[in-house]
């Protein structure tokens, strides 16, 4: 029998300690343990960045982390990006471009969207497309995500988008 495993960690800035198996993703630790249903599972596999979050300020594929992993860790979620304020701009740009459709790769987008921005604040648009190319969608063909993440880059630069 396997035994359960300690963890510690920050999710969203709070302090929180569980006991988990070995064996318990990331993504489903933080889906149906702590009911963070933002973060999204689409393969199970890493390829599709619909479950990306940030750990220790990295962007990771959560599906592909253990949640023994993550101790001591901190790790920021959809949830959390969204409550801070952080990724308000990238959201209405989104819902603005109609940029996220089904809404399931939309966390993940944005998650990585934001990566991107803090990397180079004002990409263009074949660095977007780039930084974006791990994450899919099968809604809208991206155009649209393109267009929001380059408008907030404008925005925030203070040029007209």
């Amino acid at each position: 029998m396997i035994a359960p495993m300690p963890v510690s960690l920050l999710i969203n800035g709070e302090p929180m300690d569980a006991v988990v198996l070995p064996r318990l993703s990331l993504a489903d630790f933080l889906r149906e343990n702590l009911k963070l249903t933002g973060t999204h599972v689409g393969c199970e596999h890493g390829v599709c960045g619909a479950c990306t979050i940030r750990v220790d300020g990295e962007i990771v594929r959560s599906c592909l982390m253990l949640a023994v992993q993550a101790h001591g860790a901190s790790i920021e979620t959809i949830e959390g990006l969204s409550d801070s304020g952080e990724v308000a701009d990238l959201q209405a740009a989104f819902r603005q471009r109609n940029a996220l459709q089904c809404g399931y790769c939309t966390p993940g987008m944005l998650i990585t969207a934001q990566d991107l921005l803090k990397q180079s604040p004002v990409p263009d648009r074949a660095a977007i497309r780039q930084h974006l190319s791990g994450n899919y969608c099968r809604c809208t063909g991206y155009q649209a995500i393109v267009d929001a993440v380059e408008a907030t880059a404008k925005a925030r630069a203070g040029r007209s988008a």
